[in-house]
C-alpha cells in the first residue's frame, strides 16, 4: 500500500530534438522583455550561449549573461549574480547548464526579490516574496533540477553545502533538447548519468516514497540501465541522449516528492570539504549505501536488479551498479578523488544535518555514517 501523496506539476516541460528553438515563443507567451542568463564559463567557451543570445535578439528581449558559475557554486557566486541583476531589472532568469547554473539561477531568483542573505535562506520556505520565474535549459542528463524545489549552495567559509527548499523555486518552464547534451565530455556524461541513477534509486527506496514517486523512479532506473553506457560511448546517439534526458527528468520528479537518502546526505559534505563533483561523489557512494540498505527493503533492491537487467536478487542490484561504475571509469574510492580520513568526523556532522538521513530506509546514526565514509575511502 502506498504512502499518502498529493502532487502538482508546476513546470511546463518541452521535450523534443530542437526544443531550444521554442525559447523565443516561450518568452513571448509570458511577455518577457528582459532576461538574465545564468551559465558557466565552460558552456560559454563551448558556444552554448551564442544560440540563446540569437534567439533572444530575434525575440527583441534585452538580456545580460552571468557566466561565472563554478562547480559546487558558492554564496559569493550567487551575490555576484544578484549584482548583475541590479543592472537591468530582469523579469525572468534563464538557467543554462547542469545543476550548478540551475542552483545559482534559482537562488538569484529568490535573492533579488528578498533582502535576505543566502545562508539565511537555508531550509523550507525561508523567504517571504515570490522569486522571479526560472526557465531551465539542462545541458547535462543528471541533475533533474529543472523540476525540483531544491537549490544547493556552498558556504565556503564553513565548508558546508546549504539547501534551499521551496515549491516556489521550481522552474516554471523546462526545455529539454537532446542536441544540447550531444557534446558532453564522456566523464561528465558518466558522472551526471550516475547522479540521475542515485536520485532514482534513493527515491525508490526512500521511506517517504509513494506510488507517484515509484512510477517515475522505476522508469528512470530502467532507462538508465538501458541507455547510460550507450550514451557515454557515443553522445551523438540521439536515442540514448534523449532517453537519458527523460530519465534525469523522471528521477527529478521522483525525488522532488520522496526526498533521497544517505548517499546524498554524504555527498554534500564531500563537495563542501573537498570540492568533489556532486555526480562523482554520488557514484562512488551509491554501491556502498545500497549494500548497507538492502536488508531493510530487499524487495525494492530485487526490483532494482531487474530494472538493471539482472536476476531479481537484492545483492545483484549492488553488483550491477559496481559494474556500471567500472565500465564508465568512475574512481573506485573517495581517496582517489582526494578525500582524507581526518575530515570524516566533520563531514559526518554535516551529513547528519541532512533531512535525507531520515528518509533512508535503514536507520542511520553518526557511527553508521562514519563507517560508510571509511568503507568508501
Amino acid at each position: 500500500m502506498s504512502n499518502p501523496f498529493q502532487f502538482t506539476l508546476p513546470t511546463k516541460v518541452i521535450y523534443k530534438p530542437g526544443a531550444i528553438e521554442e525559447l523565443g515563443a516561450v518568452l513571448a507567451d509570458i511577455h518577457v522583455a528582459k532576461a538574465l542568463i545564468v551559465t558557466d564559463p565552460g558552456l560559454t567557451a563551448a558556444g552554448y550561449v551564442e544560440p540563446i543570445e540569437k534567439i533572444l535578439d530575434q525575440a527583441q528581449v534585452a538580456y545580460r549573461v552571468f557566466n561565472d558559475v563554478e562547480p559546487n557554486p558558492s554564496v559569493e557566486t550567487v551575490e555576484k549574480g544578484v549584482s548583475v541583476y541590479a543592472d537591468l531589472d530582469y523579469q525572468v532568469v534563464i538557467a543554462l547548464g547542469g545543476g550548478s547554473p540551475m542552483d545559482v539561477a534559482k537562488t538569484v531568483a529568490v535573492r533579488v526579490t528578498n533582502d535576505k542573505a543566502v545562508p539565511d535562506l537555508e531550509g523550507a520556505d525561508q523567504f517571504e516574496n515570490d522569486p522571479l520565474p526560472v526557465i531551465a535549459i539542462p545541458t547535462t542528463a543528471g541533475t533533474g533540477s529543472e523540476v525540483t524545489p531544491f537549490a544547493v549552495i556552498t558556504n565556503r567559509e564553513k565548508k558546508y553545502k546549504l539547501t534551499i527548499i521551496s515549491p516556489r523555486i521550481i522552474p516554471k518552464i523546462a526545455i529539454l533538447d537532446p542536441g544540447l547534451i550531444a557534446n558532453l565530455p564522456a566523464p561528465i556524461a558518466a558522472s551526471t548519468g550516475l547522479d540521475a541513477l542515485t536520485h532514482a534509486v534513493e527515491s525508490y527506496t526512500s521511506l517517504y516514497g509513494s506510488a507517484y514517486s515509484d512510477a517515475f523512479a522505476e522508469k528512470a532506473i530502467d532507462l538508465i540501465g538501458k541507455y547510460l553506457r550507450r550514451f557515454v560511448a557515443n553522445r551523438q546517439n540521439q536515442e540514448a541522449a534523449g532517453s537519458m534526458l527523460i530519465a534525469s527528468l523522471f528521477a527529478g520528479l521522483a525525488f522532488a516528492h520522496s526526498r533521497l537518502g544517505n548517499a546524498h546526505a554524504m555527498a554534500h559534505p564531500l563537495g563542501g570539504f573537498f570540492n568533489v563533483p556532486h555526480g562523482v561523489a554520488n557514484a562512488i557512494l551509491l554501491p556502498h549505501i545500497m549494500d548497507y540498505n538492502r536488508i531493510a527493503v530487499p524487495e525494492r533492491f530485487e526490483r532494482i536488479a531487474q530494472l538493471l537487467g539482472e536476476a531479481p536478487v537484492a545483492e545483484n542490484a549492488v553488483l550491477a551498479v559496481r559494474r556500471l561504475n567500472q565500465d564508465l571509469g568512475i574512481p573506485a574510492s573517495l581517496s582517489d578523488v582526494g578525500v582524507q580520513a581526518d575530515a570524516i568526523e566533520a563531514m559526518t556532522a554535516d551529513a547528519m544535518k541532512s533531512g535525507n538521513v531520515l528518509a533512508n530506509p535503514r536507520q542511520t546514526g553518526t557511527p553508521e555514517i562514519q563507517a560508510l565514509f571509511r568503507q568508501a575511502l
